[in-house]
């Protein structure tokens, strides 16, 4: 007959749920992953599928039942740490967003919106357009990989412990978010560049003829300048994605770091 004792399954529980409260923490707070098209099911049994696969390779796990208060505050940090460990990633996607709305105003296309189930409220559709070409670049860069690699690897920069994780970690965060507008408009900074010549060049012309209807000319002409502009820099898009996602990987690492004390 098979017995076990009681510090056996608590130690078989808490090797497992430990690490799968992280991960689900990440699966339900980082892009792509977190997609509202993608059942709740789902999420969970990739996220099971993810813990029982890195179990044999992770640090030792605290002795601590799961069901005590220590327990709890510990499974209350792993929340924490997915959690910002998918927010940094969101600021990648972020830094888009700000790009696509930068875009469309400047092409007097900010009133055409639509709803955004992921975000649940009205998107630019410059910036939908924008964040589904940045989500088929991640995911063609092996994004999701390089996500669940970095995941696993803060299992080795901050384990799990009964020692909390230092604040460091928040102004870190704090330093990497700053950088989600200064990218957004790098990348939005050259059709921004070529629609305020246009601007000028219709300014000009609207001094030099004055019979001419600027209201009813201007409009058009800027639109398909920012489309010309637009068609001829998603070439080159590619690139800037692999160097912002590349940012994004190392600043969850450094997050990490900074929550371990390094």
């Amino acid at each position: 007959m098979i017995s076990f004792t009681s510090a056996q399954l608590d130690a078989w529980l808490v090797a497992f749920i430990f690490p799968l409260t992280r991960i689900l923490a990440l699966l339900a707070s980082a892009p792509v992953f977190n997609n509202v098209a993608q059942p709740a099911r789902v999420r969970l049994g990739v996220g099971l599928v993810i813990t029982v696969a890195l179990i044999p390779v992770l640090p030792p796990m605290p002795p601590v039942s799961p069901g005590s208060w220590i327990g709890l505050i510990i499974i209350a940090q792993q929340i924490m740490i997915g959690v910002l460990l998918g927010f940094t990633l969101r600021i990648a996607f972020a830094a888009i967003d700000v790009a696509g709305t930068l875009i469309g105003m400047q092409m007097s296309l900010s009133f055409a919106v639509s709803y955004d189930p992921q975000n649940g409220g009205q998107t630019p559709v410059l910036s939908e357009f924008l964040g589904l070409l940045t989500t088929l670049i991640f995911l063609a860069m092996n994004g999701h990989l390089l996500t669940l690699s970095v995941l696993a690897e803060t299992f080795r920069l901050l384990p799990v412990s009964v020692t909390p994780f230092s604040a460091g970690s928040f102004s870190a965060l704090l330093l990497w978010s700053s950088m989600m507008f200064s990218s957004g408009l790098l990348l939005a900074l050259p059709l921004i560049t070529a629609l305020l010549i246009t601007n000028l060049a219709m300014g000009v012309l609207a001094r030099v003829a004055p019979q001419l209807n600027i209201f009813a000319v201007g409009f058009p002409v800027t639109l398909f300048s920012g489309f010309i502009v637009l068609m001829f820099s998603i070439p080159y898009f590619g690139a800037a994605m692999e160097t912002l996602f590349d940012q994004a990987f190392r600043a969850m690492a450094q997050v990490m770091r900074a929550a371990g004390g390094a």
